[in-house]
């Protein structure tokens, strides 16, 4: 089964160079994107991902109250926080809200999302 990415993000060029970045080394992965709080929950309920990246900052519900939400729904994904803001209460908010990842997008090396999908199919067993 592939493994199922979702990015959420506002920035339509963002979410264009992490699916490219992913797509190009991980030419298996299903990855696929939305804009927003509402767009994202629509694709969480009709594709179950493995893996979200989040934004904080979208139109309506940021992203952690989404990741909030989205945890106390399904558990088992897994959601990485990818944001500009270099905050320790972002962070923490993150963390608290049940992000397993924090990434500054200022400073996303490729090969760091690369491995962080691969160390996830790794750990469960999909290709």
């Amino acid at each position: 089964m592939k493994p199922k990415i979702l990015l959420v993000d506002d920035d339509s060029n963002f979410r264009k160079l992490i699916k490219e970045t992913l797509c190009l080394s991980l030419s298996y992965l299903c990855v696929k994107q939305a804009g927003d709080g509402k767009e994202a929950f629509q694709k969480i309920e009709n594709s179950l991902p493995d893996i979200i990246f989040m934004d904080i900052r979208l139109p309506g519900e940021n992203g952690l109250v989404l990741t909030k939400k989205i945890k106390k729904i399904y558990p088992d994904i897994e959601v990485a926080i990818l944001t500009s803001y270099d905050l320790p209460e972002y962070q923490e908010a993150a963390i608290e809200n049940g992000a397993k990842y924090f990434l500054l997008k200022n400073t996303i090396i490729p090969m760091g999302i690369i491995n962080m999908v691969q160390d996830w199919i790794d750990r469960h067993g999909k290709t």
